[in-house]
């Protein structure tokens, strides 16, 4: 048939749409297996008061999680919010199917992102509605606590979004810089007014006195310091408000937390930290604090063992009482610790992950905790401990995804606190191979035996030599001085597997196959920054791309020797970016993804860097983290990871389209395509890795290019979608053939089609 036949044969067809590809959850759910079966971080865990076996977990950027069976399954609520980052979860006392789910998760890392408001369920999680989008966006919520008499009257902690620098998890959010403190709602959120006799600073924690509602406990820690820092407390509701001393520290203090023992309202607790320095240090645990007399006096406690909070107590604060003992106390950083005697005196019970976060008690009075590794619960005060992760697909990826090139089902990818993670079979189970924060992986193009990844420091980079299964250090040369993003990039030239590239604040070159090297470039930031992205182009080993978390967009046309600063203010998020995207054949041709709001997201060079065109008109304005483009066919098909999910633009950015279906609402973070798999795949910084398929507009036959021999398939997918999947059951017909770019398959496609069959 040709192309006059091909326009009358479809002249009278119905017009018919066919399914576009679903994204495949790959995993890390769990990471290993049995006691150490990791999934990703949990900021918040409620339990049913009536109910054992029914719990709500949170994940800090992975959205929220039901089990009805303790914990040995778990059901995903909000794939379809528009944020997966929660900071606070709460049951209605009077109503335990009345749920509060409160996005932006308040523990003030770089990725501790922001959030949308609050999202209520009256009907134990099953549907949601978003609510305070106008009074909490940009920031986070540490807190949510409610009027255990009149449950309609709900109060909520507010804090800034977290990073180093402070609010770099913000992403330049419009409504970053809001107000902050504590917010109250008389109409069980429908409206919020902020409480004003509170200073304007994030409180980190809420405490209620469970049998006088009108006495209310905030803790007010700025995690930086701040002079109005403090435990302040109401007895009329929230109406007034005062700052307590009694034996608390009189000097300024950082991140607070606060908690009411529910068998004894005048027995209150505190864990307080130091001031967080601009660099993330020095917050380790001020004090542990005890009350009598609801907070009128105070009593410092025994010395903590351990290292709790480690230096960075901004991150980790957990204080709960078991609800039937005033005196058995628990509290949460670094480590897990109880008393047993109000605080005279501890005993260390870490779960088997450690980096605590969140601590809960349920209807049978087991202690369920949440923490870097998700979810452990113990029968007996923490003496010992049960994982409860599987299924629980909430792992959180940094970019840097690599696949084998002769192996489909093997990848690798970098994890928060969970070291680098393996995928060898065709399930959701990873093995971790090496601890740590994992960071960017590289797999040896040609043979697959060779492979890297890394852990959070420079330096620290490691390599395989049997596809994985062990790894020695291969960092010999490299500065562990030198500045760093947390997790240096660094990439294999695919034309010389022994030439590599590593990025600190400088660029190292390996020529043996990443076993030595050395540094061949001076400092490429404006002195203070690091590398946070850096890409060699394939078919010239010549050019290299950096971009720096200061701002710095550079390239290199001797091999990373000398670099040219061609754009500045580039904004972003300071751990690892994949920013890039060279053409394959033509190392000129550079796309650029900016992770922020208010910005140029997306633009392309055609002359290495000089000059730049902007591609994201269309965008919704949205942080786009990674950018990864198909150039196989006339025109290129862009796909860009947001922190919403994946758009796709086949006609240069002139329109975006959400790409594939069933992907959750997170962070993606990289996209790894694979045009000879016909595959995309892409991790996200909340729900693991998940893939699914990429086709050449027009390439109706999927033989990889666009031709004649693709007009019968063509006309069969429009008037016969069945026959066309029985006869090509490899090609996705709507995504080879929804070349307008509208969403359906049918007549209106013909006239692009024939203008990509054009010679």
């Amino acid at each position: 048939m040709n192309k006059l036949s091909l326009v009358f044969a479809l002249g009278a067809a119905a017009c018919r749409s066919a399914a576009a590809g679903d994204w495949l959850e790959l995993g890390p759910a769990p990471l290993g297996s049995g006691a150490t079966a990791y999934t990703g971080r949990v900021s918040a865990i409620v339990c049913s008061p009536t109910n054992a076996d029914r719990y709500y977990a949170a994940a800090a950027d992975g959205g929220v999680w039901r089990t009805v069976d303790g914990g040995s399954t778990w059901t995903a609520l909000s794939n379809d919010w528009a944020s997966s980052s929660i900071g606070a979860l709460a049951l209605d006392p009077q109503d335990e199917n009345t749920i509060y789910a409160a996005t932006g998760e308040a523990n003030f890392a770089n990725h501790s992102r922001y959030g949308v408001g609050i999202y209520k369920s009256l009907n134990g999680g099953d549907s949601w509605s978003l609510l305070g989008a106008s009074d909490f966006a940009g920031r986070c919520i540490s807190a949510i606590v409610m009027n255990p008499q009149s449950p309609q009257t709900v109060y909520v902690g507010v804090t800034r979004a977290g990073g180093f620098p402070e609010m770099a998890a913000a992403k330049n959010h419009p409504q970053r810089s809001g107000p902050l403190g504590v917010f109250r709602s008389e109409d069980g959120g429908a409206s919020w007014a902020r409480i004003e006799a509170l200073p304007n600073l994030a409180c980190t924690s809420l405490a209620i006195d469970p049998a006088n509602a009108s006495v209310i406990y905030a803790g007010i820690g700025h995690v930086f310091g701040d002079a109005a820092n403090g435990i302040y407390k109401s007895v009329d509701g929230g109406a007034n408000w005062t700052r307590l001393s009694g034996g608390l520290p009189a000097d300024i203090v950082g991140r607070i937390t606060v908690a009411v023992a529910p068998s004894n309202a005048n027995r209150v607790y505190a864990l307080i930290t130091r001031p967080s320095d601009a660099s993330g240090g020095g917050a380790s645990v001020r004090g542990a604090f005890r009350s009598d007399n609801a907070g009128a006096t105070w009593s410092n406690l025994a010395s903590i063992p351990g290292d709790l909070q480690a230096t960075y107590g901004w991150y980790l604060s957990v204080v709960t009482v078991q609800p039937t003992n005033a005196d058995s106390v628990i509290m949460g950083g670094l480590n897990l610790v109880r008393s047993a005697n109000a605080g005279s005196s501890w005993s260390m019970i870490t779960p088997p992950h450690v980096d605590l976060h969140a601590a809960a008690w349920d209807a049978n009075g087991r202690l369920v905790v949440g923490d870097d590794g998700g979810v452990h619960r113990s029968s007996n005060l923490g003496a010992s401990w049960t994982t409860h992760n599987a299924g629980l697909g909430a792992m959180q990826c940094y970019a840097g995804l690599s696949a084998h090139p002769t192996d489909s089902r093997i990848f690798f990818t970098g994890l928060q606190d969970n070291g680098t993670g393996r995928r060898s079979t065709d399930t959701q189970v990873w093995t971790q191979v090496m601890g740590g924060d994992g960071g960017w992986t590289q797999v040896n193009p040609v043979t697959g035996q060779v492979v890297f990844c890394e852990f959070q420091g420079s330096g620290n980079i490691y390599r395989s030599t049997n596809g994985g299964t062990s790894f020695g250090f291969s960092g010999n040369g490299i500065s562990t001085g030198d500045r760093n993003c947390f997790l240096p990039p660094y990439v294999i030239d695919p034309a010389n597997q022994n030439r590599m590239l590593y990025g600190t604040h400088r660029i190292y070159r390996s020529t043996t196959g990443g076993t030595s090297w050395s540094a061949i470039s001076g400092d490429i930031t404006t002195g203070t920054g690091a590398i946070r992205s850096l890409a060699l182009a394939p078919s010239d080993s010549n050019t290299v791309y950096a971009a720096t978390n200061d701002g710095i967009i550079a390239v290199s046309t001797n091999g990373g020797v000398n670099f040219t600063t061609v754009l500045t203010g580039v904004l972003g998020w300071p751990r690892t970016m994949r920013q890039f995207f060279i053409h394959p054949q033509q190392p000129q041709t550079v796309s650029l993804a900016a992770g922020a709001f208010g910005v140029t997201q997306l633009q392309r060079s055609t002359d290495g860097g000089q000059n730049w065109v902007a591609l994201d008109s269309a965008l919704p304005d949205v942080p786009v983290n990674t950018v990864a483009v198909d150039v196989r066919g006339r025109n290129p098909v862009i796909y860009v990871g947001t922190d919403t999910g994946v758009l796709r633009s086949i006609n240069d950015g002139a329109s975006w389209r959400e790409f594939g279906g069933g992907l959750p609402t997170s962070a993606v973070i990289d996209l790894l395509i694979e045009p000879a798999r016909a595959r995309i795949t892409g991790s996200t910084q909340g729900r693991g890795v998940w893939t699914t398929t990429i086709a050449l507009p027009g390439d109706m036959n999927g033989d990889g290019v666009v031709d004649n021999f693709d007009i019968d398939p063509f006309v069969l997918a429009i008037t016969d979608p069945d026959a066309f999947a029985a006869a090509f059951p490899n090609v996705e017909a709507l995504l080879a053939g929804d070349t307008n770019d509208d969403g359906e398959l049918n007549n209106f496609d013909v006239d692009s089609f024939v203008a990509l069959l054009a010679p």
